[in-house]
């Protein structure tokens, strides 16, 4: 549970004019500093999003859709690349497995207010940049390790830096 004084990020924008999501800039910021971005930033929740499954990391893999909004983005300044659509009845938000229970309105519905309200606390960021250190450290022989754009070896330090900029209290386990 986060402590009152915690800092917590917003992960999305909503772009109402295409009812679509992008990335919050200063969260973008913090995890590419913290180097938990993958090939975007948002990855790693679509795990959290999809029971833990590692199938969660396609949750906006969806390139028709951002093809066929590509006009009006770049009208408001957007590429396609920078669009995350919500698609209920991709894999990640309806799997068939014992359902579905409701229809892709509502699904589609049910997405786009919880992307809206979506805040993860610093302390889960933390958590998460020292988790896939970890898994890096254990996959990767020392000589590639360096070479990987997510590795941080000063972690901690980062870490650091960004508590005394935020001011962040982490709290103890």
């Amino acid at each position: 549970m986060s402590s009152p004084t915690e800092p917590i990020i917003t992960v999305f924008d909503y772009i109402p004019e295409l009812d679509c999501f992008t990335v919050n800039k200063e969260y973008q910021k913090l995890t590419d500093r913290l180097g938990i971005s993958e090939w975007n930033p948002v990855v790693w929740i679509g795990r959290y999003f999809t029971s833990d499954n590692d199938y969660g990391e396609h949750w906006f893999d969806n390139w028709d859709e951002r093809s066929a909004l590509e006009g009006r983005a770049k009208q408001l300044g957007y590429g396609p690349e920078d669009l995350y659509i919500i698609n209920p009845d991709q894999r990640q938000f309806q799997n068939g497995d014992d359902g579905p229970c409701h229809s892709s309105e509502q699904r589609k519905q049910f997405w786009t207010d919880v992307l809206k309200s979506l805040k993860l606390s610093f302390n889960m960021l933390f958590g998460e940049a020292r988790y896939a250190q970890k898994l890096l450290q254990e996959s990767l022989p020392a000589e590639e390790l360096h070479q990987d754009s997510d590795y941080r070896e000063d972690l901690e330090r980062v870490i650091e830096n960004i508590k005394r900029n935020y001011r962040v209290e982490e709290r103890q386990a």
